[in-house]
């Protein structure tokens, strides 16, 4: 009988390298569901949108649905919630943008040209996600917004992420990076390792930590993030991440959930 009631994936360097399912990875999701274990998926990738990454999912085979998806941006509307922030200069993709608008938060940057606001006046924050057509001018312009007193909030702080074949591409951290050496500021984070994402999966799953195992490839972000709110985790090798880990298991791939992780006591 299985001890957890709900797992959690990460999905770069755990289900998925690019366009391409990490072996063996779909196989073992659709057994979990099979068992009656509730899966949910937890991405940093602050430009993804819960459709878009749902029907990625579906397209590798993995059985998902966009209720099921969680994502750093999404985090990063609920952190500004808490802190009453309401509007937002974003140095990210659209899709980032369209889950912030989504979430109820005024995005500033103007239409035309997303790489600077709509005016000069100063934003309740500067939201840093990934942007693949980050430019000086867009770096200059968070730099004026938090001049004038805008919070830095990031999506998240991954340096790298994993593409196909081990290729590495800067994460939305080398672009916090930046923005936080030219303000000399210090960014709050939204995305894993911090709680944001897990309060809304166990709320919205009616799942106590302890019934939780996160599994992920990451030991700063997804291990740490089990870790912080009290889940058991996993760390699986196929990915970027060690088996010098402070993970309750190591998994050379997710095969190896089954007769371990799932069935071990912790």
């Amino acid at each position: 009988m299985n001890r957890f009631r709900l797992v959690v994936f990460d999905l770069d360097g755990t289900l998925y390298r690019g366009a391409e399912p990490v072996e063996r990875a779909v196989e073992a999701v659709l057994r979990l569901r099979d068992e009656g274990v509730m899966v949910r998926y937890a991405t940093n990738n602050s430009a993804a949108t819960r459709d878009g990454t749902a029907d990625k999912l579906c397209a590798m085979g993995y059985p998902a649905v966009p209720a099921e998806v969680y994502g750093s941006s999404h985090a990063a509307a609920a952190l500004m919630g808490e802190r009453g922030l309401r509007s937002a200069f974003v140095v990210g993709e659209p899709g980032c943008i369209g889950n912030l608008r989504a979430s109820g938060v005024r995005v500033v940057n103007a239409p035309e040209g997303r790489a600077t606001p709509e005016s000069d006046d100063a934003t309740d924050a500067v939201v840093v996600g990934i942007c693949r057509t980050f430019t000086y001018t867009l770096l200059d312009s968070a730099l004026q917004q938090l001049l004038l007193g805008a919070e830095l909030v990031a999506t998240n702080r991954d340096a790298t992420y994993p593409l196909e074949a081990g290729r590495l591409q800067p994460g939305a951290g080398s672009l916090v990076a930046a923005i936080e050496t030219a303000s000399g500021r210090t960014a709050q984070v939204a995305g894993k390792p911090e709680r944001w994402m897990m309060d809304a999966i166990l709320r919205d799953s009616g799942v106590r930590p302890e019934q939780t195992l996160v599994v992920g490839d990451r030991e700063d972000t997804d291990i740490a993030f089990g870790k912080r709110t009290g889940c058991a985790t996993a760390m699986v090798l196929t990915g970027v991440g060690s088996p010098d880990t402070a993970a309750d298991y190591v998994l050379s791939d997710l095969s190896e959930l089954f007769g371990s992780a799932m069935d071990a006591p912790r």
